[in-house]
């Protein structure tokens, strides 16, 4: 699970973008601000995609039934994980992304054996 946090307009979803571009999605990459979830198949991965921007309560994400998507056999992106707080798995990856000047700093961090092997798998110069 990968979540990502940032003020609004930091590049939340334009990160999402770019990484499910980079693994094969061709078609539209919506903002799943107003659907909560938007789902994505990759060969036999279920990829979600959720924005929890809109919750005003962090209970909203037990009423709406969301849980059932966190599940071993699929992977999670969430924007605004702090709107849930810890309802949700704790992450691999956690993405916090801040203006920095005119630009945008990214610091990533593990949170798990896994997000550990797959953050050492990228490359220095990132």
């Amino acid at each position: 699970m990968l979540h990502l946090s940032g003020d609004l307009g930091t590049g939340k979803t334009t990160l999402v973008r770019g990484l499910l571009r980079a693994l094969g999605i061709t078609g539209a990459v919506k903002s799943p601000t107003y659907t909560w979830v938007e789902p994505y198949t990759l060969s036999r991965l279920d990829l979600y995609h959720f924005d929890f921007y809109r919750f005003a309560d962090r209970t909203e994400w037990l009423s709406a039934g969301l849980r059932e998507y966190f599940r071993p056999d699929a992977f999670c992106i969430v924007e605004w994980p702090e709107k849930v707080g810890s309802l949700l798995p704790p992450p691999d990856l956690l993405i916090a992304l801040q203006y920095e000047g005119e630009t945008r700093r990214a610091s990533i961090e593990s949170r798990s054996p896994a997000g550990y092997a797959w953050l050492s798998s990228l490359p220095r110069s990132l």
